[in-house]
């Protein structure tokens, strides 16, 4: 698991790495915003963030909704003060959890953890020899990935975030219309659901007679 800890404290920092390493996490540390948003541009195979409010260079939170939020990355927040707006806030804007200052390193890591499995658990779902990313938008059959074309990998992720839950073809006409902005017909919705079939090649996907698809977790 990669972690990246935004924090100007090398006494945190050195703590927490040789933690996080004993417990199989991989922490890279950056020391302000800006060296954050430059890790941030070319690395986007992150697990977690543990973003400190308070940086050199200006405020957690601004550094959250302008560049982490839109990147979809679970974040935990570091304040050194107690105080119920701090935590309301950053709750609101969408984080994951938060611990305030000072912490304990085996608290920490319990939060990261489950975090960490919270999310793992929610964005990669398995069904039998199938499994898909929802972040990373990757399906694979066994280990092999599936190739897909954009509308059929559209159509998939529409399924799966609709674990256990019928999706009815006319949602599906109005998504392909959201989608391409071309009007299509029933039929060609069994079309692009029996390639799509063809390529995962096991037996996921259950037609619901007359209503639509549904794909069952197990």
């Amino acid at each position: 698991m990669n972690i990246l800890l935004v924090e100007d404290n090398v006494s945190i920092i050195k703590g927490l790495a040789y933690s996080f390493e004993k417990n199989q996490l991989h922490l890279t540390a950056k020391e302000n915003i800006e060296l954050a948003k430059e890790y941030l541009d070319h690395n986007k195979d992150i697990d977690l963030i543990i973003l400190d409010i308070t940086l050199p260079d200006g405020n957690g939170f601004r550094l959250y909704e302008d560049v982490i939020k839109n990147l979809n990355i679970p974040t935990i927040f570091l304040t050194a003060k107690e105080e119920e707006d701090d935590i309301v806030k950053g709750l609101e804007m969408g984080a994951e959890d938060y611990i305030t200052k000072p912490f304990s390193t085996k608290e920490l890591l319990a939060r990261v953890n489950k975090v960490l499995f919270r999310t793992k658990k929610k964005n990669i779902i398995k069904v039998k020899n199938i499994t898909f990313d929802l972040d990373k938008l990757i399906l694979y059959k066994d280990e092999n990935k599936i190739e897909l074309t954009a509308l059929e990998l559209k159509l998939v992720y529409l399924l799966f975030d609709h674990l256990g839950k019928t999706v009815t073809r006319i949602t599906i006409l109005d998504k392909i219309w959201e989608w391409t902005g071309n009007y299509v017909d029933d039929h060609t919705i069994t079309v692009y659901l029996n390639r799509i079939r063809e390529k995962i090649g096991t037996d996921v996907i259950k037609t619901v007679k007359g209503i639509g698809y549904r794909i069952d977790g197990e």
